[in-house]
């Protein structure tokens, strides 16, 4: 890929506007203590900062005693007052695609009936094709080495696309959620063709929409280039979805699609930024980094079904002397969930056959291990009896592993399953809310006196 001819900084240049930086700047995570300033909106305990109302979504993990301590529970995942369990079980004791009911259930606050499904599932069918020229505008003319970042200046560029894209009545922003649930994994697999192509000299190809798919099968049908898939990849797909749909308000992405919905903003300025917070590796992105985590872990262990070695190597990961030197186990640990994470369990189980039917029973057991040996290692390194348990990053990067994906997809399939979320908690907060988010923050600055340019002395 033959980038723009710009002039390059020089190290030495870099270097001392580093310094100047570092020379005038410092915070001491103490003082946000003593000030009682809450950093990352986060409660002393551990727990979030109440910052809002929803009908939408509960994450539990928790209770809360009458003395005010927190007594950790297995953890649960409600949309709109069902249990996600109880939408798992339906999908997969029936054999259904659900993603699409759940995508309902979200936006619009109960169960559809038989018809409105089938009509709702029609229109997402329609709206799966993006707007003329937009592939070849948009997409293949300006190529991204992160489809995250071409699938947030996807959605910006379909505000040039839509000649209502300021009008907030909720009328105009059920339009624009169900477009973007629509075209969204369209325009990610186009843009990981063109990211493949442009950057990985591969061929390049677009598969049309094929009516009849579920959005699970429209990826599959629509990456492969055989168009082929097996029912079996399809559902397990479908489920990781499911799962994926939506988390609460308080979940970084959300908080972001919820703090631009406040000032106003249109509805593709709101997801795109979400788009652009879901790729974080702190956030969305760190099932890939769970994956990177694995495959070094299988170069390193000998013996990978050896607990002892498996825990030392663990030990080595959280002291910052193996792994990538961040002292984080990946896929490990949760801001709301203490003993479990109902998302990583639901992969863990119906991931399991197919993951062993195509020859990936070694990473799927280390991952097991990892889950088992994870939060003893972090208790024992770090002195607490906090509990932590896997999340559901821990099992989501392999799903996609199983099913071919690419690498470069792992985090763009999280943001397709997140859209409907987003679009529902932007709703609540335009139509709900109605007051800007603006929280506040303590200046801690020294004051200093203006001094003249010619009076300054030189370094």
């Amino acid at each position: 890929m033959i980038y723009p001819d710009v002039p390059a900084f020089s190290a030495e240049e870099i270097a001392i506007l580093c310094d100047a930086y570092r020379e005038n700047n410092f915070i001491d995570p103490k003082v946000s203590e003593k000030l009682g300033v809450k950093r990352g909106l986060r409660n002393p305990d551990g727990t979030g900062v109440l910052a809002g109302l929803t009908n939408i979504c509960d994450v539990v993990g928790y209770e809360r005693k009458e003395d005010g301590t927190i007594e950790p529970i297995d953890g649960k995942l409600i949309y709109r007052g069902i249990d996600l369990m109880t939408l798992v079980n339906e999908a997969v004791e029936n054999d259904r695609f659900m993603f699409e009911e759940v995508v309902w259930l979200l936006l619009f606050g109960s169960l559809p009936t038989r018809d409105n499904l089938r009509k709702f599932c029609s229109l997402l069918e329609k709206h799966r094709e993006l707007p003329d020229g937009f592939a070849e505008k948009i997409i293949i003319s300006t190529p991204s080495p992160n489809i995250m970042n071409k699938m947030a200046r996807a959605v910006l560029s379909m505000y040039s696309y839509d000649e209502n894209a300021e009008n907030s009545t909720l009328e105009n922003i059920i339009r624009q959620s169900i477009n973007l649930v629509a075209e969204l994994p369209t325009m990610m697999v186009y843009s990981y063709q063109t990211k493949k192509h442009a950057y990985d000299h591969g061929s390049l190809y677009f598969h049309y929409p094929v009516s009849g798919l579920s959005t699970a099968e429209h990826i599959l049908a629509t990456y492969r280039p055989d168009q082929e898939y097996t029912h079996e990849e399809a559902k397990l797909l479908d489920l990781c979805m499911i799962v994926h749909a939506d988390h609460g308000g308080g979940n970084n992405s959300t908080f972001t699609d919820r703090v631009l919905s406040s000032s106003g903003t249109d509805t593709y300025s709101a997801i795109g930024s979400a788009i652009c917070s879901l790729k974080g590796p702190k956030h969305g992105g760190a099932n890939l980094m769970v994956m990177h985590q694995l495959d070094d872990m299988l170069e390193h262990i000998k013996d990978t079904y050896d607990e002892d070695e498996v825990k030392e190597y663990l030990r080595k990961i959280m002291r910052r002397e193996a792994g990538n030197h961040t002292g984080l186990i990946y896929g490990i640990g949760h801001a709301v969930y203490t003993k479990s994470d109902p998302r990583a369990q639901i992969l863990k189980k119906y991931s399991k056959d197919l993951a062993y039917e195509k020859g990936f029973k070694k990473e799927y057991d280390l991952l097991c291990l990892i889950e088992k040996l994870g939060p003893v290692v972090f208790r024992e390194e770090k002195g607490l009896t906090k509990n932590v348990c896997a999340n559901m990053d821990l099992f989501s990067g392999l799903v996609y592993r199983i099913l071919g994906i690419s690498e470069d997809l792992f985090t763009p399939i999280f943001a397709i399953s997140r859209v409907a979320g987003w679009c529902a908690h932007r709703m609540e907060e335009v139509e709900f809310a109605n007051r800007i988010i603006r929280p506040a923050y303590r200046y801690i600055g020294h004051e200093q006196e203006y001094v003249p340019i010619d009076e300054r002395e030189e370094d």
